[in-house]
């Protein structure tokens, strides 16, 4: 099996001005990481994994399981060490999805809530796990799939490269056939749209793997555009893996990516006019005849709209609940876990811990996050008892 062509890029989205994605789409090598730890630190520690990759992605003659361990571990340790040696850099990491091509073999590694999908016979598969707090708790049953899209911690990863010296990592590999389309993304693609979307673009697109990125982009941005957005295709066909493969497209730098493309950036792109009907004498006749109607209408709003207000400042008051900042790390907050229209959130940190929510095994996860915890007291006993064992 060979790839047949390929193609990726990447795009800040509507809210970051910084990206702190990175990729690989180097055939047989095809990988995406996701920065975490802010505008420089995030950016930094992504490159990184991504250059890691890069100046080691040739076949090693060995076990490609191993080769693709071995590859990520030695990016978690370059990510590592810099973000123990330089203040600035603290607290970094990244998430990481790699994909090796040998033989009939994909073999995949991953780490964190990028994603990796095939396309075969007109269906989307997806073929990881994210390593997500939501995503955790969805499995346990606390949450359902519909639930977990609206989450306010719904980017906290529980599994990056660069919080630990070594870095678990799920490798396994997938029998691939010709005509194979891979997708390896970004959370910022999945969070935005879903993947009957995702599947209908790919479908509109499959002659050119560039249009069809592009218009992932396009989708993912009309829908708020909220995180970076990275995309790598690859599709493979029978024969032999070549060296330079001249089915293979690959886009410019990132940096230079999509920078000219206004139809993807274009903040106007998919809105369609609003058409203004023209006022008639009957229309007027119509609500001069319903004042009474209206002004119920309009009290009963406000009348929503001040239960929703006290139900929301009782609840920032009386209750708590244990959760994980955008960096990872444990925090209790005051409020209740929702966010509402305009991301308002419904609730504030009181205390931020330096423990992150990837030091905790799953079950301890489970037992913080299920927002039984609900009085400042128990959530913040509870955190502080985490600390003293893992400080230990």
């Amino acid at each position: 099996m060979r790839v047949k062509r390929s193609a990726a890029a990447t795009d800040p989205g509507r809210r970051r001005r910084h990206n702190e994605d990175a990729y690989v789409c180097e055939p047989p090598l095809f990988a995406v990481a996701d920065g975490i730890g802010g505008a420089q630190a995030g950016e930094l520690a992504s490159r990184l994994a991504a250059t890691a990759l890069q100046e080691d992605s040739g076949p090693d003659g060995g076990d490609p399981r191993r080769h693709v361990d071995a590859l990520i571990q030695e990016a978690n340790r370059r990510v590592y060490e810099r973000q123990t040696q330089d203040a600035a850099a603290s607290g970094m990491g990244t998430t990481i999805t790699v994909a090796l091509v040998s033989g009939d073999i994909v073999w995949i590694g991953h780490v964190g809530d990028s994603r990796a999908y095939r396309v075969r016979g007109g269906e989307l598969d997806q073929l990881t796990e994210d390593h997500s707090l939501v995503a955790e708790l969805v499995r346990s049953g606390k949450l359902s799939p519909e639930e977990a899209e609206t989450h306010p911690q719904r980017s906290v990863v529980t599994r990056a490269l660069g919080t630990d010296p070594n870095v678990d990592v799920d490798t396994f590999e997938i029998e691939a056939k010709p005509g194979d389309l891979f997708l390896i993304c970004s959370d910022g693609l999945t969070t935005m749209v879903d993947d009957e979307t995702i599947l209908g673009e790919i479908d509109r697109n499959r002659d050119d793997l560039r249009a069809t990125a592009k218009a992932l982009m396009r989708a993912a941005n009309r829908s708020g555009g909220e995180d970076n957005i990275t995309v790598v295709f690859f599709e493979l066909e029978a024969g032999e893996q070549q060296q330079a493969d001249e089915h293979t497209l690959a886009l410019p730098p990132q940096q230079e990516q999509l920078a000219s493309d206004e139809d993807t950036l274009d903040e106007f792109d998919g809105v369609k006019p609003i058409a203004v009907e023209e006022e008639t004498p009957r229309a007027r006749d119509r609500d001069r005849r319903h004042p009474l109607r209206r002004g119920f209408v309009f009290l009963t709003l406000v009348l929503v709209v001040l239960i929703a207000c006290g139900f929301a400042v009782w609840g920032i008051w009386r209750s708590h609940f244990v959760g994980a900042e955008a960096d990872g790390h444990l925090a209790v907050y005051q409020g209740i876990p929702w966010n509402v229209v305009g991301h308002v959130r419904l609730y504030r940190t009181v205390y931020e811990s330096p423990l992150l929510a990837s030091q905790l095994s799953e079950p301890e996860r489970m037992k913080l996050f299920d927002h039984s915890l609900v009085t400042k007291s128990s959530a913040l006993s509870e955190v502080h008892r985490y600390e003293r064992e893992i400080g230990r």
